[in-house]
């Protein structure tokens, strides 16, 4: 349950370059630079609820169980099948142009994107 509550991001490492990666427009990397995105996560044993709140009341949910898997989507609205793992207590999953990992490490909420020698790491606070 230690992923459970409502995250709001306080830094973020690699974001232009990450974005650049993804074909994200300039002016749309722009507005996310600086903006404290807030996850919203719901956890009942291995099942997941994970909310993001981008920018101009955009949101993207993706619902899974750990190891089963589920339909899942982009920001971009893309839609993909994956399957999320756990492994030590880090949540991770291969979205269509990245490997994503998720863990609670003092007290933070810690995301790391990884697409070839891109990272983007995103540290959030419990709020």
């Amino acid at each position: 349950m230690a992923f459970a509550g409502k995250w709001e991001t306080e830094s973020q490492e690699g974001y232009d370059a990450f974005c650049k990666l993804l074909s994200i427009p300039d002016d749309v990397i722009a507005k996310g630079r600086d903006y404290k995105m807030v996850t919203e996560i719901t956890q009942d044993g291995n099942t997941f609820s994970w909310t993001q709140l981008y920018p101009a009341n955009a949101k993207v949910t993706n619902t899974f169980s750990v190891d089963k898997e589920a339909d899942m989507e982009t920001i971009g609205g893309k839609k993909f099948k994956a399957t999320v793992h756990m492994d030590g207590g880090k949540l991770s999953v291969n979205f269509p142009n990245y490997h994503h990992t998720s863990e609670i490490a003092g007290c933070k909420l810690i995301e790391t994107s990884i697409s070839g020698a891109v990272v983007f790491k995103r540290t959030s606070k419990k709020i």
